[in-house]
């Protein structure tokens, strides 16, 4: 079982031959879940539509969308209709057996939702203020994957949450498919993204421990940080490794999963 993240940057270049190419070759050995971001185009909708997107810094860094009401309305019809069903779309017209879903179907991912948060403002001062429709996983119900999956489907996840007043919350897309495949117990989860994989000191790494992984969280630039955060949450909930790595080389998972490519981060 190996779950696969997709990052925006992949879907607004469109999936390309060399990938699609890739699923379907490990489709015929392993089952898979793949998991979407696309917060970049949310952020071009929203603006377009008049709502202008607010983006907050959390004590350790990590910056994310504020997420107000209007705003998770938005992030919905974006991610679970524009998003998910081009992704389908362009897998279904290869042939490969793919079912969009958002993490609310089936109640696939439930959340918490944030009603503080704490913030660094623009001055560099610790605030807190309304947490808005954004989500802490709680649980993954992997009744629904595991009955697709049995049927040969390859399910499709928009980063969807239900709450626990059955509200909309926006869930982080690396941290959603962590989750999954935590509950999977998938072999691996492999992050596809922009760049070669984690750098430190200007050079790309091509494994780091756990351990050392936690302690570079808040030295990692933003949007990284959030895929190591997400692939040591992986790991501690027993998948055995996650590999972060480029979606623009030739079989782009493939070459993740036998480390010819990118950063591994697993217990040692």
């Amino acid at each position: 079982m190996i779950v696969l993240k997709i990052g925006g940057d992949i879907y607004k270049r469109g999936l390309d031959a060399s990938l699609i190419d890739d699923v379907k070759e490990i489709l015929l050995r392993e089952k898979m879940v793949i998991i979407h971001g696309g917060g970049d185009e949310v952020t071009a909708i929203a603006e377009k539509l008049g709502k202008k997107q607010t983006f907050i810094t959390s004590p350790s860094g990590i910056r994310s969308r504020y997420t107000d009401k209007e705003t998770v309305e938005i992030y919905t019809m974006v991610m679970a209709g524009r998003i998910n069903k081009a992704i389908v779309q362009q897998l279904l017209s290869h042939g490969l057996p793919a079912i969009g879903l958002a993490g609310i179907d089936g109640q696939i991912l439930r959340a918490k939702r944030k009603k503080r948060l704490l913030i660094i403002d623009e001055r560099g001062r610790k605030r807190i203020i309304e947490g808005g429709y954004t989500g802490k996983i709680t649980e993954v119900n992997t009744r629904v994957l595991s009955l697709l999956l049995e049927n040969g489907y390859l399910p499709v996840i928009a980063p969807i949450a239900l709450g626990e007043e059955n509200e909309l919350l926006n869930v982080d897309s690396d941290r959603a498919a962590a989750n999954i495949a935590g509950a999977l117990k998938a072999e691996g989860l492999v992050l596809l993204t922009d760049v070669q994989g984690v750098m430190i000191d200007g050079k790309y790494v091509k494994k780091i421990p756990m351990r050392e992984a936690e302690g570079l969280l808040s030295t990692i630039g933003p949007g990284m940080d959030k895929k190591l955060l997400a692939s040591v949450e992986a790991v501690k909930s027993g998948v055995k490794e996650a590999v972060i790595s480029s979606g623009f080389v030739d079989a782009p998972v493939t070459n993740a999963l036998n480390h010819t490519l990118g950063t591994v981060i697993a217990i040692e």
